[in-house]
């Protein structure tokens, strides 16, 4: 038996979307509110907040916050990468890099999600290599019940903890 790579994990889902919708519910403000995140804030480098529907480019900065944690529970990071299309990569604090691609395959589209760059110690291997995939996981779960049922599986609820996304 091989040994794990703890320094990265690779999430895929198939989504009955368009890569243009897969895509905008990354790389928008509006679109990372409807799946992942209750507060997604991007800016352009001079401290401009984008508006809901503007793409991020290279260079922007996030904050985010989650349903059912509170504000002090906040990331901010960098978007290092995107091409407006179907690429985007973002830091993820001291958890390493994300980067999404939407692919086609077999004439489906599949939302995959590289983090790389874990630290690979014990603190990194449980909280963050650990920890990330099952949250990744779960949203990418709730990315597809949304945008092919509209059912968000979002814990609202900040009273609740030790629930799957909370």
């Amino acid at each position: 038996m091989s040994e794990a790579n703890w320094s990265g994990f690779i999430i895929r889902i198939p989504v009955n979307a368009t890569t243009e919708k897969l895509y905008w519910c990354w790389a928008t403000k509006e679109g990372m509110e409807y799946w992942f995140l209750r507060l997604s804030e991007y800016k352009r480098p001079d401290g401009s907040l984008l508006n809901n529907n503007e793409a991020v480019q290279p260079g922007d900065m996030y904050k985010w916050l989650w349903y059912g944690w509170p504000d002090d529970t906040v990331e901010n990071g960098k978007i290092l990468d995107c091409n407006g299309r179907d690429m985007l990569k973002f830091s993820f604090g001291h958890a390493g890099n994300c980067t999404v691609t939407i692919k086609k395959e077999n004439g489906q589209s599949i939302v995959e999600l590289i983090q790389d760059n874990i630290p690979d110690d014990e603190h990194g291997k449980y909280y963050w290599h650990v920890g990330c995939k099952t949250g990744w996981t779960f949203y990418f779960t709730n990315l597809k019940s949304l945008l092919e049922g509209g059912i968000d599986l979002r814990n609202r609820d900040e009273s609740l903890k030790n629930v799957v996304n909370s």
